[in-house]
């Protein structure tokens, strides 16, 4: 599933090459693709046509475009990328009549920054989904998320925690509320109720750089240790959104089909006994919530039994 870097990178591309615009009609080609929309289809498509496609808005790995018409934006178009789900826009000089395998929505643009015509919803795997959904305003009054001041968060999006990248982070307060939980650190830093925007990649390279195991307890952690394991989630992720994230294979690509290059800099997720970049010990592998975590037996000591 895309991560913070990942969906940042899509971001970005719909800011410079799509906001603006104004959706002059829509296509469904799958009505399971809007299945989290009340209105279904029909309804999905009367909410879009003639709005103007005002910011893209990020917090972690949520991705919305807030709708304007003639005031301020009070819903916004929310995706949910889910395992495969791809934004791709379109560049005006490819003919009109190409279609891709998996498209499953075509948002029709008119007067895009770019020229482009076409917003597509590609989805391989059917797992993600798109919803036109209202806007609630933020509890602290700070922007909802990266890329608008608008002090809203989609209403189905207004539990998750910010993201490390975000400006408004607390970084003391998540400190705070990590150590007060009884559970491990890798856990913690998952939840993205918490803080946003941390997948299984990047904990796994974070608690590495941190030289934290992913099951040490987060209430015997000293708060020096979690802010060690914040700040290292921050530089990975940061480092990740340079090379536009990190990809595995062909599901996922940015705006333009393009792939990031992170994973080529990736020092212990999915190199099980690969050499750890900064000691040699070959790299471990160990099942964890029903996927896997990586880390180096010698940086990062298992805790001894009785300290998870």
């Amino acid at each position: 599933m895309p991560e913070l870097p990942e969906v940042e990178t899509v971001r970005d591309g719909l800011d410079r090459l799509a906001v603006g615009a104004v959706v002059s009609d829509v296509e469904v080609f799958r009505d399971y693709s809007v299945r989290r929309h009340a209105g279904g289809p029909a309804g999905f498509a009367d909410e879009l046509r003639g709005r103007r496609l005002a910011a893209a808005v990020r917090r972690g790995k949520y991705l919305w475009l807030p709708l304007a018409d003639q005031t301020e934006p009070a819903a916004a178009l929310l995706a949910h990328l889910g395992m495969s789900g791809q934004l791709l826009v379109r560049d005006p000089a490819v003919v009109d009549d190409w279609t891709h395998p998996h498209l499953r929505v075509r948002l029709h643009l008119d007067g895009a920054p770019s020229g482009a015509r076409y917003l597509d919803f590609v989805d391989q795997r059917t797992f993600g989904h798109l919803s036109v959904v209202d806007l609630a305003p933020t509890p602290d009054g700070a922007p909802g998320g990266h890329g608008s001041p608008l002090a809203a968060v989609p209403e189905p999006a207004a539990h998750i925690g910010r993201d490390p990248l975000d400006p408004a982070f607390d970084v003391d307060a998540v400190v705070a509320a990590v150590r007060r939980r009884r559970t491990g650190i890798k856990r913690a830093l998952l939840d993205q109720t918490l803080l946003s925007g941390v997948g299984n990649i990047y904990a796994d390279e974070a608690l590495w750089r941190a030289r934290l195991h992913f099951a040490r307890a987060t209430d015997r952690l000293r708060p020096v240790e979690v802010r060690r394991a914040l700040d290292a989630a921050t530089e990975v992720m940061t480092e990740s959104l340079a090379q536009g994230g990190t990809s595995f294979d062909a599901l996922y690509v940015n705006v333009n089909g393009e792939s990031g290059y992170f994973a080529r800099g990736l020092a212990v997720y999915g190199r099980e006994g690969e050499p750890c970049p900064r000691c040699g010990t070959p790299v471990r592998r160990d099942a964890f919530m029903n996927r896997s975590s990586y880390t180096c037996p010698v940086c990062q000591p298992r805790p001894r039994a009785g300290r998870w």
